[in-house]
């Protein structure tokens, strides 16, 4: 079962072509290039790419509860998936990029196996919302392709691929609006969309990729075109957050 509400009949094939692509860029780092430090301030690249494959791995136990209704085995935690991050952030550029294939591997074979109904399921981020076992799919293309650009090995937001930035933008944008962030519209002049936000507040404007950099905190918003100077624009809140519509908490009754 491919389909799903946003990519249609090749969701799965979405992540599995991200995976692809970062596994590529991960084939490609020496042992001293997996250690140099990270977009992300305080990790290297072996941090990222070891917080990716366990957040993969976080991935396929959900969809194993989405399958099943029971849990597939304890569940990590958010200590000791810190400190697995540190471990396996250690190991060598070889070990990591075989660790996340091994995962991603897992994660195909996992939400290839799923039965239909299964994907409507809710199931709990660690966060404690809860959200249908397809939205899995989206969480997973997120975290492929934002941590692809926080690697710092060239791989720009101009490499996202179309179909990701806009869903991303409607996710994210729809968050702000329930959040009354003072945007007044958001323009992504290459995809032909425009999102009304606040009644008052900044105009903003650009390719989408752009946009989306700068709602994530990863590129400047001098990039964009506003109606008043860069320094006077809101500044994003930490992302992502829990989507809208929101799907309940982990202890809400289904």
């Amino acid at each position: 079962m491919n389909r799903h509400p946003v990519f249609g009949d090749d969701g799965i094939g979405y992540v599995v072509g991200s995976g692809a692509r970062l596994l590529r860029t991960a084939a490609r780092l020496s042992d001293t290039a997996v250690r140099a430090p990270s977009a992300l301030p305080g990790w290297t690249r072996g941090h990222v790419l070891a917080h990716v494959a366990h957040a993969v791995d976080a991935y396929v136990w959900l969809l194993g509860l989405a399958h099943t209704g029971r849990e597939p085995g304890p569940r990590a935690g958010a200590a000791a998936l810190a400190s697995a991050i540190e471990r396996d952030a250690l190991l060598s550029a070889d070990g990591i990029a075989a660790r996340l294939r091994h995962d991603l591997d897992r994660f195909t074979a996992r939400a290839r196996a799923m039965p239909t109904p299964a994907w409507e399921r809710l199931v709990p981020a660690l966060a404690g919302w809860r959200h249908p076992a397809w939205y899995v799919l989206l969480r997973c293309l997120r975290e492929l392709e934002t941590h692809h650009l926080d690697l710092g090995t060239g791989h720009g937001t101009e490499q996202w691929p179309d179909d990701y930035v806009a869903w991303a933008l409607d996710d994210t944008l729809a968050t702000l609006r329930a959040q009354s962030f003072p945007l007044a519209s958001v323009e992504a002049v290459d995809l032909g969309r425009t999102w009304s936000l606040a009644s008052e507040g900044a105009s903003v404007a650009g390719a989408g990729h752009q946009v989306l950099g700068w709602l994530t905190g990863r590129t400047r918003a001098d990039a964009l075109t506003a109606d008043r100077p860069a320094r006077l624009l809101p500044r994003p809140p930490a992302w992502p957050q829990p989507p809208l519509p929101g799907w309940g908490h982990a202890g809400d009754e289904p």
